[in-house]
């Protein structure tokens, strides 16, 4: 019984793992939030997203077609509505940008526990609204799930593993991704971070663009 829970939740923290690591949106958003207000900011967009992630995965694993069904139908206008939420970040990103990004000794201080502005809590709210967004997602993990043939978890108890694996894997990779850029934002300048931000602020932009486009086509 032991060997086949860790067998799931193996199973489950791979799939996490590589659905999380490619970048995206939400990557770009967890690598400036990082760098600006310190990895521990950063954590908080990427715990939202595996916090996505994990619903997706519920939904696959406990074949909750119905559900599937309804986010793919309405799938325009969450892709409309994530649009709209990435055009906002990325003008909101452009704009704090044109004021001083902080010195790397203040990057330090935050990333030490200092507080940055905002709420932590509000910033992983969003992060799970706009990764949910995105319901293409659960036909991923569908595919993913049948392909390596997850969906056929023998019950409950291993379904609720494999989405814990999910989450936990999902989560690895923000942690690495968030506490990596901070160690960067370490070592650059004013000039540096700002580069980086603006940079973050125009693939933000993009996105939020393509994401509107495409719901016209």
């Amino acid at each position: 019984m032991l060997e086949m829970t860790s067998a799931w939740l193996g199973r489950g923290v791979a799939l996490g793992f590589s659905i999380a690591a490619p970048v995206g949106p939400i990557g770009i958003w967890c690598l400036r939030t990082s760098i600006a207000h310190g990895p521990r900011r950063g954590l908080a967009v990427g715990l939202g997203a595996a916090t996505a992630d994990a619903a997706y995965g519920a939904v696959a694993a406990f074949g909750l077609t119905a559900v599937s069904a309804l986010l793919v139908r309405e799938r325009l206008w969450l892709q409309a509505a994530g649009g709209l939420f990435l055009l906002y970040l990325g003008l909101r990103t452009w704009r704090e940008n044109s004021a001083e990004m902080p010195a790397p000794a203040h990057l330090l201080a935050v990333a030490g526990g200092a507080h940055a502005p905002g709420s932590g809590l509000a910033t992983y709210v969003s992060a799970v609204g706009l990764t949910l967004t995105n319901p293409m997602t659960i036909l991923s993990f569908v595919a993913v799930f049948a392909g390596f043939g997850l969906a056929a978890a023998p019950g409950a108890s291993a379904a609720a593993f494999l989405v814990a694996g999910v989450f936990l894997g999902s989560a690895l990779w923000w942690v690495i991704l968030s506490f990596s850029a901070g160690f960067i934002s370490r070592r650059l300048g004013g000039r540096g971070a700002r580069v980086i931000s603006r940079s973050a602020a125009a693939v933000l932009l993009a996105f939020g663009g393509v994401a509107l486009v495409g719901c016209l086509l």
